[in-house]
């Protein structure tokens, strides 16, 4: 059962309100008694039906990892101002966006043009050149842990599941981290995660915005991630100029990806115009990327953003 609002985690966070709920806990908003401002707490609980070495595993890969998050210092990166143990289990307190994920986005909208997907794309994709900079990398890049600020800023968050590169594993044998339909095909496989993993989850995540479905999702998870490894990617019918990004980064050899150099490169280009057509084959205009910032800027706000 979730804790309940009022109560002060590690003699400092207060409990406003819950923000949201994922598969391995609350996220709340909650109150730096210490500090005088607003963070998001995640309350993490190990899911039920594990004994208590897997638990202490669990928790501690998720509190080694939440530190190696905190390393990142990007603006589109959601800060890590602590990770807090009480009862056993870590808190992860984080910077508190202002809000809606891109999942709620498309829900509410529907799929983006090819431009406005760009420039979102391109905040992403910096974010994770910052993580993977410091050794860091994401492995669940997908629209519910990218966040769209009330100001227009894309945030990249939740790195629960990241991982530093090089380091030993802590997750339990056999097991799958990261959503399905957006995971690398040789993660799938259970091959060791890279850069180039993180970039195909931002291809999926590109495909999904423009064409409003991800491009492998099937029934249940096993047969998605059969899909991963062994289905043809299908051609995109409504990404225009964005479509040789998606094809480059959702090679399933990840040494044939796009680097991320030159996906910068391309995305930039077409948030900006650059001649390329856009839908119906009308060309972008020279103030692509500010009426796409408006766009961003000028979404729908609610008081608080849920991050699962």
């Amino acid at each position: 059962m979730s804790e309940e609002p009022g109560r002060v985690v590690a003699g400092r966070y207060r409990l406003l309100g819950p923000l949201g709920r994922g598969g391995m806990g609350m996220v709340w908003r909650a109150r730096d008694e210490v500090l005088g401002r607003e963070v998001a707490v995640k309350e993490v609980r190990a899911p039920d039906g594990l004994d208590a070495d897997e638990v202490r595993r669990m928790y501690a890969r998720l509190e080694r990892e939440a530190w190696a998050a905190a390393r990142i210092s990007h603006r589109g990166v959601v800060t890590v101002y602590d990770v807090a143990t009480e009862e056993g289990r870590p808190w992860i307190v984080m910077e508190l966006v202002r809000g809606l994920s891109l999942a709620e986005v498309l829900a509410a909208d529907g799929p983006m043009a090819p431009r406005q997907a760009a420039a979102v794309g391109r905040q992403v994709l910096d974010a994770l050149r910052s993580a993977h900079a410091a050794g860091v990398l994401h492995r669940d890049v997908k629209p519910g842990n990218v966040l769209i600020g009330n100001d227009g800023r894309v945030v990249l968050s939740d790195f629960g599941i990241a991982r530093l590169e090089g380091s030993p594993a802590l997750t339990l044998t056999g097991e799958v981290i990261g959503s399905p339909e957006f995971l690398a095909p040789e993660c799938a496989l259970g091959r060791p995660p890279s850069a180039q993993s993180d970039l195909w989850s931002l291809g999926v995540l590109l495909y999904a915005a423009v064409e409003g479905v991800s491009p492998f999702r099937q029934d249940t998870p096993l047969s998605t991630l059969r899909a991963v490894v062994d289905e043809e990617l299908p051609p995109p019918r409504r990404a225009g100029p964005l479509a040789p990004v998606l094809e480059g980064l959702l090679h399933k050899d990840p040494a044939r990806r796009l680097p991320a150099v030159e996906v910068e490169r391309l995305l930039r280009l077409v948030a900006a115009g650059g001649g390329a057509p856009g839908p119906g084959g009308a060309a972008a205009g020279p103030g692509a990327t500010v009426r796409t910032l408006s766009l961003l800027h000028n979404w729908r706000r609610r008081p608080a953003l849920r991050v699962e």
